[in-house]
């Protein structure tokens, strides 16, 4: 099964070896796969599965517990909108209202040329800023309906440097040098303190000197 590109193959074998079980890499491997297409797909999911050694089902309950996987196709901009308490209080379901509207689909649709994908969600974490809402979990804050316009105006028209296309979480990509890793192994074959452990006793150590 092939579904990574060259690239993203090469990184998603760097990504296990950091772990000792090529199981614990589940997550951020799905992340990689929604960065290429923008969501989880199944062949996706058989070639992580081959890749740690688990099944398309494990990975698939593993990725759908989390909200942000998407297993679906969705917009190039997933529009978040929270509505839950502190939002809902301070007008959050006119703004969601307003949001249908303005892109012309309902909570949970896509627009037709495929540009937005508008979700009602549950608490974001930004309740002393409420209302707000999240475009592919870049928050905007205390939002107006004008505020709302211009967001959607700006993204359509490439004006939102901040927010990069659905699937990509990150701008930098991790990089681990092999000499900087933690040196973990599995469980069974533990000998031994850590790696990382020692080090940090050594660094105190040395910063406790006069």
């Amino acid at each position: 099964m092939t579904y990574f590109d060259d690239s993203n193959l090469a990184t998603a074998r760097e990504i296990i070896s950091r772990y000792p079980r090529p199981k614990s890499a589940l997550i951020p491997l799905l992340h990689l796969a929604q960065e290429q297409d923008g969501w989880v797909t199944d062949d996706a999911m058989r070639q992580i599965a081959e890749l740690t050694g688990t099944t398309p089902a494990e990975v698939k309950g593993t990725g759908s517990f989390y909200e942000m996987f998407k297993f679906h196709p969705v917009g190039t901009y997933v529009v978040n909108v929270c509505t839950n308490i502190a939002c809902q209080l301070l007008g959050a379901e006119d703004l969601l209202a307003h949001a249908e509207a303005t892109l012309g689909v309902k909570a949970g649709g896509t627009t037709a040329d495929g540009m937005f994908t508008l979700e009602d969600v549950e608490c974001i974490a930004a309740c002393t800023e409420a209302p707000c809402l999240q475009v592919n979990y870049r928050y905007r804050l205390r939002v107006s309906d004008a505020d709302f316009d211009a967001l959607i105006d700006d993204l359509r028209h490439g004006r939102a440097d901040d927010v990069p296309e659905h699937g990509t979480l990150a701008l930098v990509r991790q990089h681990i040098p092999a000499d900087t890793g933690a040196g973990i192994v599995a469980p069974e074959d533990a000998r031994e303190a850590p790696v990382w452990l020692a080090r940090n006793a050594k660094a105190d150590d040395a910063g406790g000197e006069s």
